[in-house]
């Protein structure tokens, strides 16, 4: 076989797509089956086995049956451009509705042109005048307490939720934040985190997600690449047991220009005197 190429050690592979191992011949074409009695290596790249769920559970489900889905995929296939409007019409919340679906001039494409629209919005509020609203929104547990001893566990309904983010809202606009402006969020894996999120979505912030691993120079980097105007970050948390200060690194790690936003529900001390830059959320 000629015109052959590296394929990994020990293989190699021809134009021709056939796979040669010591031996034998493998046709790239076989079943996944019979590749699979003939390397006794079991493979799942091709999934094919099916799990149907309870029936209960499907009468509940907003897609009820796999030819629902079937169906909806192919109308994603053959007209994605009205498919998508329809999906985007009965989905979304639309405070201006668009004039063209897609704009398309490769490699760059534009949906939606000329729509307006909120992602809290359409997160939180949509649901407030339906049953929805007093249901369970985010459910965080943390770390436990010992062994054996569950940790601190938190229910927010999507009523409870909005609340926290429009008051979250507000606090970053009084301190400065308006649409536009980007925001570091450095928080631990806590619902304030979301609520972060989902307020400077609010008020139109640009918002980066920075790990809390990260050290203080990762921080600083993502602060000065984006411009940042705030961080939002936290005393500090926990992870797998062991507390990280997260506050000592975001402040190793922003500028002088750039305030800091601690949420007051995860460190409720006062801002350390002398740091005109560390706001607390209890005081704003």
């Amino acid at each position: 076989m000629g015109d052959k190429t590296p394929f990994r050690a020990g293989f190699t592979l021809s134009k021709r797509r056939t796979l040669t191992l010591p031996g034998r011949l493998l046709h790239l074409s076989a079943n996944q089956a019979d590749m699979d009695k003939i390397t006794g290596i079991t493979s799942v790249l091709q999934e094919r086995r099916v799990f149907p769920p309870p029936k209960e559970f499907s009468r509940q489900a907003h897609i009820k049956s796999l030819a629902e889905y079937r169906k909806l995929y192919t109308d994603s296939i053959r007209s994605p451009e009205r498919f998508w409007a329809r999906q985007a019409k009965e989905e979304l919340v639309w405070f201006k509705p668009w004039t063209k679906v897609l704009q398309w001039k490769v490699p760059f494409a534009k949906w939606f042109i000329g729509g307006k629209l909120n992602l809290s919005h359409n997160c939180l509020d949509k649901h407030l005048g339906t049953p929805t609203a007093n249901k369970a929104a985010l459910l965080w547990e943390g770390e436990p307490a010992a062994d054996g001893k569950p940790g601190e566990e938190r229910i927010l309904t999507y009523r409870q939720l909005h609340r926290e983010v429009c008051r979250f809202a507000n606090v970053l606009k009084r301190n400065g934040l308006a649409k536009g402006d980007r925001a570091i969020i450095y928080l631990p894996m806590v619902p304030e985190a979301a609520i972060a999120m989902l307020a400077c979505a609010r008020i139109g912030a640009v918002h980066s997600v920075v790990f809390g691993g990260f050290s203080a120079q990762s921080v600083a980097d993502r602060i000065f690449d984006s411009q940042a105007k705030m961080v939002i970050t936290a005393d500090g948390g926990f992870r797998r047991g062991p507390q990280w200060s997260a506050e000592s690194v975001a402040g190793a790690g922003d500028s002088e220009s750039v305030p800091a936003v601690h949420d007051a529900a995860l460190q409720p001390r006062p801002a350390k005197p002398g740091d005109p830059r560390d706001l607390r959320r209890h005081g704003t």
